[in-house]
């Protein structure tokens, strides 16, 4: 049996180095005079590199709402993300892998990547997205819910129990049913099943979640092997682990050290995160984790997230906010985002922004797009979700062009100084404009 498991061992390392690899191309310490982690790098991958610092879009069924695989190729995007839960119960993971996998499945030829549910613990179980709108400091429950959710999903120390946002059928998600999940979506890279807390559960219920979420890592991480061995007729996939600690240094520090120690191909950065502390929690991570590996920051979507956590050391990004604003009529703007429906729009016969180079811009107007939104047509969020992906997959292109030109510091300033100017224009996105 041990010499099985070595066997195993040995043939997933090695199709690791053989088939995927990630390189640090350039330092932003070799550039600046500064100690921060930011560096550009290159992930290769079966199905293409991924330059770095990359935003990777959110598909979360196998698709951007509302755009064309083939769009966001033209729009830049060098790979997508989708979600296993989601697909787990539609259309079912066995779908997709006798389609011939996650691209095939949805025409696209690029990298993909699939989380691994984990987060649904925490949007199903207490309701609260990525960044918590509360005061850490003082409240303290582990029975927290968001006011007027309903508990989905239950945990415990064996996996989690959920009920369907589709039909209310009750599922069980285990480290092991997430890694054949994946298996079968066959994304590029995948991540290890872990919990996420709130910001609001007590420091002893943190310590729990985090033993909790190292020992399931344990466990992908053989699942992943037998995987990998069983489904040799695939490509290898990269299993990457996720790095949990809510707010607290001493966690976050441990739980890198404890990811670093099973040998994953790469490392998430997961929980509901303060966004006062983003760059200090990523700063925290990256110095415990190996520099030779690549570290996503899962669910950040914010343009001024991007510059804090680059230069803290994180690699790539994915996130909803950009294609969710865009249904709801806000775009982004180097001047702060705003509401394509607001009255001064409709007869406004310039593009969204005259400095973007994205189909939308180079062919119709905000006139045009107040109008599309006014009457309910499908195509505003077409037209509005291709321009806010590609004004985020150039944003964070211009940010890696920046750090082997010792720019990063004056880019970053001269973007956040326009980018938060208008603190009338750049509102929050959760707003609802009228006319």
């Amino acid at each position: 049996m041990l010499a099985k498991q070595i066997l195993v061992r040995a043939v997933c390392l090695n199709d690791a180095v053989t088939k995927q690899t990630f390189t640090v191309d350039a330092r932003l310490a070799d550039h600046a005079q500064t100690t921060f982690l930011g560096r550009t790098g290159t992930i290769s991958t079966p199905h293409g590199q991924i330059k770095t610092p990359a935003f990777i879009p959110v598909g979360t069924l196998a698709t951007v709402k509302a755009v064309l695989p083939e769009s966001m190729g033209d729009l830049g995007a060098q790979a997508l993300l989708s979600n296993a839960y989601h697909l787990y119960l539609q259309p079912g993971p066995e779908v997709v892998d006798e389609a011939g996998g996650l691209g095939e499945f949805m025409n696209w030829s690029g990298p993909t990547f699939t989380d691994s549910g984990g987060f649904q613990v925490l949007s199903l179980g207490v309701g609260f997205k990525k960044i918590l709108a509360m005061d850490s400091t003082t409240v303290r429950s582990d029975e927290v819910i968001a006011p007027g959710k309903d508990r989905m999903a239950h945990v415990d120390d064996d996996g989690v129990t959920f009920k369907s946002h589709i039909d209310g059928s009750m599922h069980r998600f285990t480290p092991e049913i997430s890694m054949q999940v994946q298996h079968q979506l066959g994304a590029d890279i995948i991540f290890a099943f872990d919990e996420c807390t709130t910001l609001m559960n007590t420091r002893d219920y943190q310590e729990r979640s985090l033993e909790r979420t190292f020992a399931w890592a344990k466990r992908c991480v053989t699942e992943h092997e037998r995987l990998t061995l069983e489904r040799s007729h695939r490509p290898y996939q990269e299993l990457w682990g996720v790095v949990q600690g809510a707010q607290y240094e001493d966690l976050r520090r441990l739980a890198a050290r404890q990811m670093a120690s099973l040998g994953f191909d790469g490392f998430g950065i997961g929980g509901a995160l303060e966004k006062d502390a983003l760059g200090t929690i990523v700063n925290w991570v990256c110095e415990e984790l190996p520099e030779n590996k690549p570290r996503h920051l899962l669910g950040i979507g914010d343009p001024i997230d991007f510059f804090i956590a680059v230069e803290a050391g994180a690699d790539t990004f994915d996130c909803v906010a950009p294609s969710r604003m865009a249904r709801n009529g806000t775009v982004l703007h180097p001047d702060g985002r705003f509401h394509i429906t607001n009255a001064p729009y409709k007869r406004d016969f310039g593009p969204i922004d005259d400095e973007c180079d994205c189909y939308t811009c180079l062919n119709y107007t905000r006139a045009y797009l107040h109008h599309l939104f006014k009457a309910h047509e499908r195509l505003s969020a077409t037209l509005t979700t291709i321009h806010n992906e590609r004004f985020i997959v150039r944003l964070m292109d211009r940010i890696r062009a920046s750090i082997p030109a010792g720019e990063f510091f004056e880019f970053k300033a001269e973007f956040m100084g326009r980018f938060t100017a208008d603190k009338n224009r750049n509102t929050s996105h959760d707003a609802i404009a009228s006319e």
